[in-house]
């Protein structure tokens, strides 16, 4: 039996999904991943098969409009500019995905039994899915379902009261279906199959009860009671960590050579002023009076003394526990690495979903306060970095979510689902 699984975007948009190819893997399945070319070495490195689709994520996240979305952060924005900065990026993403369903179709192994769709790829590959009747499961690191509990991630933090954020859900969905229709067009006309639009689709899904599967914590956020059936939250897949890694020595010895270190890092996000980004960040270190690891990341940062040191790529589950504190990004993936780490964090949410994870781990008291990326400052960072290094409620709120998500299972649940899938078919 083979799954497939399909998936665009940044580095979050893919490492995580190897902690579920990795589960199924080991019940039996053999497992690809369709996607970007430039994590095929990291997918192989994990024992995975890799399907190359077409696309360049990197160029979206350093376009004009997005590197303009990402410094103007959320802070200071009223819910109609967060929306009129969201549209301006909508035609970078939609080039990436019309240039994803050029190569979809090739990149899909003729013996393919399941598909499992990220959140990225699902309003696109769902139609591949549903016009080849193969059954398919989506699989998704955060929300987007519309709910009165809560506004949608994309845009922020900020609570509209029970129908106003619902209606801000559906509307968020039909902003960024609008990334997808060109894309969703071409994909369907090379499968000779009617053009299909955005409602029908959802109301197809929703009929079907399509499975989604939600790789979040239930601690970190329970599931809407006014989600539909089929829409479960299941818990965090880890990330797989490659076959042939091995940490650096000189890694190691900084380690080594004194008191745990703060991390700082900014994943896949690329918000310029790199220079000035790691002397702050060495400055806050400095003020702070800690030591630091500095993840270069797709920003490019770089910064160096006795007490600093700058990496590149290391697995969060070998890293995160043997640091003080976490600062990141809150994205999704890092946030549910960091709070199993059971070390406090101080989130710097850039852009996208990440004000939303940011105000949980604070509502959760595992960090002080989230600091958006927009009002960063040495000073203000330093701050932070004591409040959450020295005040013992964060210690013991950061290890009392860590106990919990290592309790669930999210793979193991989505893993089930599979099974489940394949043998009631399409």
């Amino acid at each position: 039996m083979r799954a497939v699984v399909i998936t665009t975007g940044t580095q979050g948009d893919v490492a995580p999904y190897t902690g579920i190819g990795a589960r199924l893997q080991a019940e039996g399945w053999k497992v690809t991943f369709a996607t970007h070319k430039v994590f095929g070495d990291q997918l192989e490195s994990c024992g995975f098969d890799f399907s190359p689709i077409p696309g360049d994520p990197a160029a979206l996240v350093s376009s004009q409009a997005f590197q303009s979305w990402e410094r103007s952060g959320y802070s200071r924005r009223s819910a109609r500019d967060q929306v009129g900065r969201i549209k301006a990026i909508i035609g970078d993403v939609g080039e990436l995905m019309y240039e994803v369903a050029g190569g979809l179709i090739d990149a899909v192994p003729n013996d393919t039994d399941v598909l499992l769709l990220s959140g990225t790829a699902a309003p696109l590959a769902y139609h591949f899915a549903e016009a080849r009747r193969i059954p398919s499961m989506g699989i998704y690191w955060g929300p987007t379902e519309p709910t009165g509990q809560f506004p949608p991630p994309m845009g922020g933090a900020r609570s509209y009261g029970w129908w106003g954020n619902k209606a801000a859900g559906h509307i968020g969905l039909r902003i960024t279906n609008k990334a997808y229709v060109k894309a969703v067009d071409r994909l369907r006309a090379q499968l000779g199959v009617p053009a299909a639009g955005y409602a029908d689709t959802r109301r197809r899904q929703a009929r079907r009860e399509w499975p989604v599967m939600h790789g979040f914590s239930p601690t970190v956020f329970p599931r809407p009671r006014d989600w539909r059936r089929g829409m479960e939250v299941v818990g965090y897949w880890w990330a797989q960590r490659g076959k042939r890694w091995t940490p650096p020595a000189a890694l190691t010895d900084f380690l080594a050579a004194g008191p745990p270190p703060v991390f700082i890092g900014f994943g896949s996000m690329s918000p310029g002023e790199v220079e000035r980004l790691a002397d702050l960040a060495t400055a806050a270190l400095r003020k702070a009076r800690l030591r630091g690891v500095i993840q270069a990341g797709w920003a490019q940062l770089d910064a160096r003394n006795d007490d600093v040191l700058t990496i590149g790529a290391a697995p969060h589950d070998w890293l995160f526990p043997q640091m003080a504190a976490i600062v990141h990004h809150a994205g999704a993936g890092t946030t549910g690495a960091a709070l199993r780490a059971g070390v406090p964090a101080v989130p710097v949410p850039v852009t996208i979903d990440q004000p939303f994870w940011a105000s949980r781990i604070v509502a959760l008291g595992v960090a002080p306060k989230a600091i958006p990326f927009c009002a960063l400052t040495a000073d203000g960072l330093a701050d932070a970095l004591r409040l959450a290094v020295t005040d013992p409620v964060h210690t013991a709120a950061a290890r009392a979510v860590a106990a919990a998500v290592e309790r669930e299972d999210g793979a193991g649940r989505v893993a089930k689902a599979v099974a489940r899938l394949a043998e009631r078919g399409f």
